[in-house]
């Protein structure tokens, strides 16, 4: 039997990129699904793309930074389904700006999204695999959390600090079976440049020329259910050059930070 037949999967940023293409990822394997961001028509179209009878999926829109909301939200799931199985928090926002030029509110304002929003979300439904003594945290963080490169000094540190807080959060509820799995992707050719922040708090509004070639969101997507299925504690999901940079950092960082000041930072 599918490791996710029947099982409860909830994903965030479900109505776009990587979170939509996990959904699609999800119901092909067997899953029940709740599908959250912030557009509910966009949401919708998703829902029934899937494919998915009404009774096996539900669309519940959330705004990510009302955290308080966040116990009321997992109580409707609970409601609806019973149970949560696994929850991919893939909700955020990038940034194209230099550090000189970003006002300190933006990186307030991707920091709340990118970072805060996934730890009181976290918050909110630890007490319910604990009780259960199962569960599966997917934390969807970037290369960017690994190696730091031009104009997206506030997305690298929220990402960073994603990779940090989970590999803490394993540590302490290995022994409740609740499990984690960080994923690293890099260059995926979704629209989340186009929705990046410039230094105002502007919408950038151009999509970058790496991310319009990289990796096929399905293909990341049929990745990390792999990565997810096999109980991987961090994987990196991308082509051949942000891959190997991220072992380089790791053995040979003197190379890799040549390497990102070469990185073409042209807006």
């Amino acid at each position: 039997m599918n490791k996710f037949h029947n099982k409860i999967v909830w994903i965030t940023g479900a109505s776009s990129g990587i979170g939509e293409a996990l959904a699609y990822q999800f119901a092909k394997e067997g899953a029940k699904l709740v599908l959250s961001a912030r557009r509910e028509q966009e949401l919708q179209r998703v829902a029934n793309t899937t494919g998915l009878n009404l009774e096996n999926i539900l669309v519940l829109p959330m705004d990510m930074l009302q955290f308080e909301l966040f116990p009321k939200k997992v109580n409707t799931v609970l409601a609806y389904f019973g149970q949560i199985d696994v929850v991919v928090q893939n909700a955020g926002i990038t940034q194209r700006s230099f550090v000189k030029d970003t006002d300190f509110n933006v990186y307030r304002d991707i920091m709340e999204l990118d970072f805060f929003s996934t730890v009181a979300l976290t918050k909110a439904i630890l007490p319910h695999f604990s009780k259960r003594k199962t569960g599966h945290f997917v934390a969807i963080s970037s290369v960017a959390g690994k190696i730091g490169t031009p104009l997206r000094s506030g997305y690298c540190a929220a990402k960073h600090a994603l990779i940090a807080f989970f590999d803490s959060l394993r540590a302490e509820t290995w022994q409740e079976n609740i499990k984690v799995t960080v994923v690293c992707p890099g260059y995926i050719n979704t629209p989340i440049s186009l929705h990046a922040l410039d230094g105002k708090g502007n919408v950038h509004g151009k999509m970058d020329s790496n991310q319009s070639r990289g990796m096929s969101a399905a293909t990341c997507a049929q990745r990390i259910v792999k990565a997810v299925k096999h109980n991987k504690k961090e994987v990196y999901i991308g082509g051949m050059f942000e891959v190997m940079a991220v072992y380089l950092k790791r053995y040979f960082p003197a190379i890799v930070y040549k390497m990102v000041q070469k990185v073409n930072t042209a807006k």
